[in-house]
C-alpha cells in the first residue's frame, strides 16, 4: 500500500490537489472517480510495508471475500466488477492491497484462480483448486458458499482446538508456579529448622531437601533444559521427516487428548474431500489435495496408502480400511457413498458427526483436566507437609514428661 499526492480536476473544472492511500495507480484513479475527480498527475509519497503494526489477513476476511463475491456473483454481476467493488469496500489495507492487484492480474488476462496461486500464504490449495472446479463447471457461485462456510467452520474448529490445549497449558503453569514457589521460597527457610532438630531425617524430607537445594543451586539447568529441549524438538520436527511422523503419532497416541485431535483431523479431512468431490473434481485428485492439506505425517501417509490401493483397483472404502487408521464410521460411511452415488454427502455425515462428538469430547477431557491437576497439587503439598511436620511429630513424641 502506497500514499500518493495527486494533482485531480474536479467536474466544475477546479483543480485540487491531495494525498490519498492505494495500492496503485490504477486503484487511486478508481477511488479519485468516485468522488468525481479525474486524476491528472500522480506520484508515491510514502510507501508503506506490511510490517509492524499493520493488520495481517484474518479469517473474517477471507469470510466477507467469500460472501460477498458468492452474492454478487449469483445476482449476476461480472466477477472483475464484483472484485473491484470489494477493493473499495474493504477496511483492511493490506487485504484491499492483495485484492488491488488481483484485479490488475485478471485485467491483464488471468484468471481467479491463477491471479490467487500468487498468494499461496492467504488463499491455500483447497481454496484455489475450489476457485479453479467452479470457474470450469460454471458453478462459482456456489463453491464461494461453499468455501465461505468452510472457513467459518475451520475457524470455529481452530478455536475447539485451542481450547482443548491452553486449558491443560495455563493449569500446568500454575502448578509448576507453585512448586517453584515451594522449592525456592518456603523450603530453605524450614532446613535449619528441620537439621537443628538433632534427629534423623525421613527419606522423603531428605529428597525434598535435596529437591529444593538442587532447584535453587543449578536454577540456569532447571531453566534452560526445557527451552532446549523445546528448540531440538522443534528443529527436529521441522528438518527431520521420521522425527516429524513419531511426533505426530506421539500426539494422536496421547492420553485422552490424542483421539479428540485424531478426530479433529479427520473431521476436516471428510470436509474438505467432500467439498472438493463436490465441486466435480476427480477422486485421485481429491485425495492429492486433501493430503497436501492435512496437517499430520500419520495421516498424510494413510491417505498416500489408500491412494495406492485405489490406483491398483481397490474399492475407496477398502483402501481406506486397509491403512488401519480410518475408525469403522468412516469405512462404513464412505462404503455407503460408493453405494448411493452420493459420496460427498457420505462425508459430510461423517463431519458432522465428529463436529458434535469433538465439542463433547473437549467439555470432558476440560472436566477431567481440572481435578487432575488439583490432585496433583494436592500430592506436591502434602508431600512438603509430611516432610516438615512428619520430624516435628516424631520429636514431640520422643520428649519424655
Amino acid at each position: 500500500m502506497s500514499q500518493y499526492k495527486y494533482k485531480a480536476m474536479a467536474r466544475d473544472g477546479r483543480v485540487r490537489l491531495g494525498s490519498i492511500d492505494a495500492a496503485n495507480e490504477s486503484e487511486l484513479e478508481q477511488r479519485l472517480s468516485k468522488i468525481g475527480l479525474d486524476l491528472i498527475r500522480a506520484e508515491v509519497t510514502a510507501q508503506r510495508t506490511s510490517g509492524f503494526g499493520q493488520r495481517k489477513i484474518e479469517k473474517t476476511d477471507l469470510i466477507n471475500f467469500c460472501f460477498h463475491m458468492e452474492q454478487l456473483t449469483k445476482a449476476g454481476v461480472p466477477m472483475l466488477e464484483g472484485l473491484k467493488d470489494l477493493r473499495d469496500s474493504v477496511e483492511n489495507p493490506a487485504f484491499r492491497e492483495i485484492i488491488a492487484s488481483i484485479v490488475d492480474e485478471i485485467e491483464g488476462g488471468k484468471t481467479l484462480s491463477e491471479a490467487l496461486v500468487d498468494y499461496p500464504t492467504i488463499f491455500d490449495t483447497l481454496f484455489i483448486n475450489l476457485i479453479r472446479a467452479g470457474e470450469a463447471s460454471g458453478e462459482l457461485g456456489k463453491v464461494l458458499e461453499s468455501l465461505g462456510a468452510t472457513i467459518k467452520w475451520q475457524d470455529e474448529l481452530a478455536k475447539s482446538t485451542k481450547k482443548l490445549l491452553m486449558s491443560p497449558l495455563f493449569i500446568g503453569i500454575a502448578v509448576l508456579g507453585v512448586t517453584i514457589f515451594l522449592m525456592v521460597y518456603l523450603v530453605p527457610k524450614l532446613v535449619d529448622f528441620l537439621t537443628n532438630m538433632g534427629q534423623e531425617l525421613p527419606f522423603y524430607t531428605r529428597a525434598l531437601i535435596a529437591t529444593s537445594d538442587f532447584i535453587v543451586n543449578y536454577w540456569y539447568i532447571c531453566l534452560f533444559t526445557p527451552i532446549a529441549l523445546f528448540v531440538v524438538l522443534k528443529l527436529a520436527v521441522t528438518y527431520n521427516n521420521k522425527a516429524r511422523y513419531a511426533f505426530d503419532e506421539v500426539k494422536l497416541k496421547a492420553w485422552k487428548i490424542g483421539p479428540v485431535l485424531q478426530k479433529i483431523i479427520l473431521s476436516r479431512f471428510a470436509n474438505f474431500f467432500s467439498m472438493l468431490y463436490d465441486a466435480g473434481i476427480p477422486i485421485m485428485r481429491c485425495l492429492d489435495i486433501a493430503e497436501g492439506i492435512v496437517d499430520n505425517e500419520v495421516v498424510k501417509a494413510a491417505i498416500k496408502q489408500a491412494r495406492g490401493d485405489i490406483n491398483e483397483g481397490e474399492p475407496l472404502s477398502q483402501a481406506f480400511q486397509n491403512t488401519g487408521l480410518f475408525p469403522p464410521l468412516v469405512v462404513r460411511m464412505l462404503r455407503i457413498g460408493e453405494t448411493t452415488g452420493a459420496l460427498d454427502k457420505a462425508l459430510l455425515n461423517i463431519s458432522y458427526f465428529y463436529d458434535r462428538d469433538i465439542k463433547d469430547s473437549i467439555d470432558k477431557v476440560q472436566a477431567m483436566i481440572q481435578p487432575s491437576m488439583t490432585v496433583i497439587l494436592g500430592i506436591l503439598l502434602g508431600w512438603v507437609m509430611m516432610a516438615v511436620l512428619g520430624p516435628i511429630y516424631d520429636t514431640i513424641s520422643n520428649i519424655q514428661f
